[in-house]
């Protein structure tokens, strides 16, 4: 079981961890800082060190309870102790991206009740997928300067996790269409944005909406008769 460090804390950029499984070029660890792409935020890219050596770590992923990391190359060893380094630019940009998107997610669901259908993104751009018969450009223009506004009132971002039967509790809490939580899951992580959004999420989001910067809606489009897309890109 790899433990994922961040979950508790996004603001990880170096690790000390041990390898516990080898597959060639992939290693899985008992404990990581490395994002593993899930949800439809890409992974972090950085470096394992090993004794003098590093290993460029190029994607990850979960299988089961284990995070297993593709690496440029073999050489580690099952028990070897490695320090891990995130690509620091990279993850930031990712997390102002999560967090805008949570920002248009609370956005759409408080003003006007529709549930996300899909969602994906890259650093500082994105797309979501939202419940509506109708898209127009007046609406996304309208959209635009709403999920500004929630970046200028400075929102605290927190996190928390929270055992099943108590983050149930909370109304609204799947923002999706479709419930993609486990259905034996024990604990719940739960992303906060204060005054705007409160939902189940395993990403990693920045501290504070101001660190997001400015978000432009750069697209609007129909996926189908009651799915409509959004798509935002983040500003300096």
């Amino acid at each position: 079981m790899t433990e994922l460090l961040y979950h508790s804390d996004s603001q990880l950029r170096e690790f000390d961890a041990t390898v516990t499984a080898v597959d060639g070029e992939r290693v899985s660890l008992d404990r990581t800082a490395l994002y593993a792409r899930s949800g439809g935020q890409p992974s972090d890219y950085g470096v394992l060190r090993a004794g003098g050596v590093e290993y460029r770590v190029m994607d990850s992923k979960k299988q089961g309870d284990q995070a297993w990391h593709q690496l440029d190359r073999a050489g580690l060893q099952v028990g070897e102790p490695v320090r891990g380094f995130l690509e620091w630019e990279r993850r930031y940009k990712l997390m102002r991206t999560h967090t805008a998107l949570h920002i248009l997610c609370g956005v759409i669901f408080r003003d006007y009740g529709a549930s996300v259908t899909g969602g994906d993104m890259e650093p500082l751009a994105a797309r979501m997928d939202f419940e509506f018969d109708r898209m127009s450009g007046e609406f996304a223009h309208e959209v635009e300067e709403r999920i500004n506004a929630e970046v200028a009132a400075e929102r605290d971002v927190r996190v928390k996790i929270l055992q099943r039967q108590e983050a149930f509790q909370i109304p609204d809490l799947i923002r999706t269409k479709i419930n993609l939580l486990p259905a034996g899951i024990e604990y719940v992580r739960v992303v906060e944005i204060v005054g705007l959004d409160l939902q189940a999420d395993g990403g990693t989001h920045v501290t504070n909406t101001r660190e997001v910067g400015t978000i432009r809606v750069v697209g609007h489009e129909s996926k189908g008769k009651i799915n409509k897309r959004l798509r935002i890109q983040i500003g300096a």
